[in-house]
This record gives C-alpha cells, sequence and structure tokens, in this order.
C-alpha cells in the first residue's frame, strides 16, 4: 500500500481532516453523503473534485484560500513526484478502518430486516399450511418441518393469539402456545430471545383471558428471562406490546401501580408511535380504577386523534365508550351523551351484541343520571337478563346493584329483596375476592331485612367496582330462555 500513490487532492482531504481534527463520519454528514462514499474519495476512488475539497473545507471553518495552499504544501513536500507521505497514508488507512466497522454493522442490519421481511412475507402461507393439522398435531409438525422455524410465524401467531382473545379464550391460549414452541425452533440465539419473550408473553395475556391469572403470572415470568437490552431493528416483535399485554395482567391482580408503571414504560418503548392509541386507552382503564376519573379523562383524550376508526373500529369503540363512561363518573352528562350515537354507530358496524349491550347499559346510567327512571330501569332489566344468559356473573352483579339503586330511590322495596335474592348465588359462583363478596353479602343481607339505604348500596357498588373482576371465572349452571325478541338487546336500534 505504501507504495502506491494516493491522489494529491484525496491526501489534501485527509490533510484537512487531520488539521481540523474531524472524523471522517462527522464531515459525510455535513456534506450530506454516505460515510463510505467518504471513504472512498480518501482512497483515491475516484479522486475528489475541487469542488468537493472547497465544500469540504467550508464545512470545516477553513477559508476557500486553504485548499491551494494544502494542494502546493503537499506537492513542494513530494516534489512532484516523489512517494506518498507515509503519515498521509497511516491516517488515510485508519479513516477506511473507522468507517468499516459501522459500514459492516450496517450491512448486518440490512440483512437481518431482509430475512424479517421475508419470514413476514412468509408467514401467512405458512400458518395456512399449519391449520390443516388438528392443534395436538401441529407442534409436531413445527418441530420437524424447518420451513416453520420462522421468526415471522411467532410475531403472526402472537397477533392471532390476541385476536382470539376478544371472542375465544381457549383458541387464544392455543395459538400463543404453538408460539412458544415455533420460538423455540428459531436458530439465531437472540432473534430467538426475541421471539420466545414475545410468544410467553403473549401466552400470559391468553391466559388472563382464560382467566387464570395465576398461570399468566408465570408465563410473563417466563419471559422475563428473555428480556433484551435494546431494539429489535427486524420490527417482529415490538416490546411495547409486552409491556403493554403485562399491565393488563398486573391491573386484573389488582397491583395498580405496577400497571400503571409498566404502561409508563411501554410509551417510552413506542418510538414510532405506532401502539401509543391503545397504550393510552390501557392506561386510562387503570386511572378510572384507581377512581382518578378526571386524569383518565384527559389521557383518553390524549388517545383520540391517535386512533382511527376507519382502520381500528374496535379500538375507536373502546376508546369512545370508556371516555363517555368517565365522564358520566364525574357527572358530565351532556358531555357523555354527546359520544353516543357515535359509540352505537361502532357497535353496529362491528356487529359484536355484547358491545351493543354495553352501550345500552351505559345509555342506562345516564338516562338515571338524568333523572328517567322507568326507562332507565327497563334498560337495566334488559342488560341485566343479557349478562345472565351470557352468563357473565361479574357484570350482571354490578348491573344487579345498580338497578337496586335505582329502586331504593324509588321506594321500591319488593323489587329490591328479588333482585338480591338472585345476586348472591350468581356472584358465589365465581371466585373472587373476600372483600367484593362481603360487599355483595352485606347488601344482600340489607336488602332481606329491609335495612339497606341507598348509600349503602352505592358504596357497595363502588367497593365492588374497585376489587375488579374474578380472577378466575366459574361457568354459571345453563341458562334459562333467552328473552324474547329479535336477539338485539333493548335500545340498539334507536338513536339517543
Amino acid at each position: 500500500m505504501t507504495e502506491e500513490r494516493l491522489p494529491l487532492e484525496s491526501r489534501a482531504l485527509a490533510v484537512m481532516l487531520q488539521a481540523r481534527g474531524w472524523k471522517a463520519n462527522r464531515l459525510a454528514r455535513r456534506l450530506g453523503v454516505q460515510p463510505n462514499t467518504l471513504y472512498l474519495y480518501l482512497k483515491g476512488k475516484p479522486k475528489p473534485s475541487y469542488e468537493l475539497l472547497e465544500r469540504s473545507a467550508a464545512a470545516m471553518g477553513f477559508l476557500p484560500v486553504e485548499v491551494p495552499r494544502t494542494l502546493d504544501y503537499l506537492r513542494q513536500l513530494e516534489g512532484g513526484e516523489a512517494p506518498v507521505d507515509p503519515e498521509i497514508e497511516r491516517l488515510a488507512t485508519e479513516m477506511a478502518q473507522e468507517l468499516e466497522a459501522p459500514l459492516r454493522a450496517g450491512l448486518r442490519r440490512w440483512r437481518r430486516r431482509l430475512l424479517a421481511d421475508r419470514e413476514r412475507l412468509l408467514a401467512p402461507a405458512l400458518w395456512e399450511r399449519l391449520k390443516k393439522y388438528a392443534p395436538e398435531q401441529r407442534r409436531g409438525v413445527v418441530r420437524e418441518v424447518k420451513a416453520f422455524h420462522s421468526a415471522g410465524l411467532v410475531a403472526l401467531l402472537c397477533e392471532k393469539s390476541v385476536q382470539a382473545a376478544a371472542d375465544d379464550a381457549d383458541e387464544a391460549v392455543e395459538l400463543a402456545d404453538l408460539a412458544r414452541v415455533t420460538a423455540e425452533t428459531v436458530e439465531d440465539e437472540s432473534r430467538r430471545a426475541r421471539a420466545l419473550r414475545s410468544a410467553w408473553a403473549h401466552l400470559g395475556n391468553a391466559r388472563r383471558v382464560h382467566g387464570d391469572l395465576p398461570a399468566g403470572d408465570a408465563a410473563f415470568g417466563q419471559a422475563a428471562a428473555f428480556w433484551q437490552a435494546g431494539d429489535d431493528d427486524t420490527g417482529l416483535f415490538d416490546e411495547a406490546r409486552v409491556l403493554d399485554l403485562e399491565s393488563s395482567l398486573r391491573r386484573e391482580q389488582r397491583d395498580l401501580p405496577a400497571a400503571l408503571a409498566l404502561l409508563d414504560r411501554a410509551l417510552a418503548a413506542d418510538r414510532a408511535g405506532t401502539r401509543a392509541g391503545r397504550i393510552l386507552i390501557n392506561r386510562a382503564k387503570v386511572l378510572e380504577e384507581m377512581g382518578d376519573y378526571e386524569e383518565a379523562i384527559a389521557t383518553l383524550r390524549r388517545a383520540l386523534p391517535l386512533v382511527d376508526g376507519g382502520r381500528e373500529p374496535r379500538l375507536r369503540w373502546g376508546l369512545c365508550f370508556n371516555l363517555a363512561e368517565n365522564l358520566f363518573q364525574v357527572g358530565r352528562l351532556a358531555e357523555a351523551e354527546q359520544l353516543l350515537p357515535g359509540v352505537q354507530e361502532l357497535a353496529e358496524r362491528l356487529g359484536n351484541e355484547l358491545d351493543l349491550v354495553r352501550y345500552v347499559w351505559l345509555q342506562a346510567r345516564l338516562s338515571a343520571g338524568r333523572g328517567d327512571r322507568e326507562e332507565a330501569a327497563a334498560a337495566f332489566q334488559q342488560v341485566r337478563r343479557e349478562f345472565l344468559a351470557r352468563r357473565i356473573a361479574y357484570d350482571a352483579a354490578l348491573v344487579s346493584l345498580e338497578l337496586a339503586v335505582l329502586y331504593l330511590d324509588q321506594g321500591r322495596t319488593a323489587e329490591v329483596q328479588a333482585v338480591a335474592a338472585e345476586l348472591l348465588p350468581v356472584f358465589t359462583a365465581q371466585e373472587v375476592t373476600r372483600e367484593s363478596l362481603a360487599a355483595v353479602r352485606l347488601f344482600c343481607d340489607a336488602a332481606r331485612q329491609e335495612t339497606l339505604t341507598t348509600e349503602m348500596a352505592r358504596q357497595c357498588l363502588k367497593e365492588l367496582r374497585q376489587a375488579g373482576r374474578p380472577s378466575r371465572a366459574v361457568p354459571l349452571p345453563p341458562p334459562g330462555p333467552r328473552p324474547p325478541g329479535d336477539g338485539r338487546p333493548a335500545g340498539a336500534g334507536r338513536r339517543v
């Protein structure tokens, strides 16, 4: 190398860099070129133009006259045909080495992203092949057939587990566990660790949805063993999603401060902002359960511009419903009612009957708040029957208490006793906290003894909400006949 001659202009560029004490990549940024381009100029492949030398000098703060001075100095030093100055050559070599390391790292990142993109594109076809097998056979196929050893398939199975969780908890668990098995087959160690972390987190979420909080907690413990610092530059596995899912478990475990801290970490991890709307909605739910309704409202309003109802109608429905719910809790009924038409429209577009039931439940609360007691009572009764028919005992208990409060305000003691007589057997069919069960028993005993007051019923309702849903639901006995009609909840077909 020392016997070759670098072009005079390349050596001049190196001398100016050395004189200023700059790294080559700093100059490349100032010039708006890739570091590799500048490296080639320093090696004389091609030789830098005089214009480039002037631009480089200006970028480094030299006067324009320094360019010809430097070239003249080098000519004099070499005597026209003298060998290349060893110091200049050494400097150029060091700069080349300095640039090669980040270039190699960039190439590795590019290869990882290319592989991830390819796996992401192929994952749906792999899943279509897997679906042909029975669930118990899929694990064997994944382990034995190398084509399925794909991080992209893991990511797809995790996403499908979340989608299934809304309707079929068993399917959510099956898909997440298949993702775990698939993750174990990923060859690259770093990618395997990230895949396993995501798969275990989604299995924990599926177990939570299934009602088994201890198993969910254990799965998130497994996910924690695979934590890795730094971003996943392939985009397959989202650390913000993992933290968001764990926060839902902590919320149901009633560790609300831990849930809030996880969501704050998720917001920080979501650098691209793709999950911010969903995370803020979950954060508002935690604040709501902590009783901080005003902060929950402020958080939901932050989320409004981040959630597109066209692309994510279900998420938009939850956002608007929760906002109306929190506005109701602080007595801002007019603002809550303004949201009702949009909530109903989204529920009807989604076609989920349970969403319509919850819409009517909210409508009933607002009617009660306005003083329309008969309308509210009829809606509460319908919603209560719908929850009992679907064996959703916890929500049936909540709406029963709200109906009891309404009856007490009207002095309808006999109806309160009838509601209480049905409530306790329904509620004790769930594995609930001692505090919530004690509150319901107190309500039922007071109703039976005709000592129940409106204030006592409201306090019981507050304690029940703060206690949260049961950690593991136990199916109720088979329900009786469904209410007559077309199967749609009362009020679902009309606007308010």
